[in-house]
């Protein structure tokens, strides 16, 4: 299984991506385990890296093809929506 995961940090940047092991990977989005100092949450780390969306899919390529989505415009605005919803709770 893979996972498409959408994260946020505490000033409401959010990171788009999938993974096949989205725990090892917020771990290392988090600094918990070795990154890439070139990372974007490595770069962008202004507080701790949370989880807004995960969706599962069978195969890698349609988590890449909804990351994509995701990244759109129109993908983002989905975001930020949920992204409001959840401060509204």
């Amino acid at each position: 299984m893979f996972t498409t995961y959408v994260i946020k940090n505490d000033i409401d940047e959010i990171y788009i991506g999938q993974t096949d092991d989205l725990f090892l990977r917020l771990k290392r989005h988090n600094g918990e385990l070795p990154t890439k100092n070139t990372s974007y949450t490595h770069k962008h780390k202004n507080g701790e890296w949370n989880i807004v969306l995960t969706e599962e899919f069978e195969t890698r390529r349609d988590a890449m093809k909804r990351e994509k989505q995701l990244k759109s415009s129109r993908g983002r605005v989905y975001i930020r929506e949920i992204i409001t919803r959840q401060k509204l709770k």
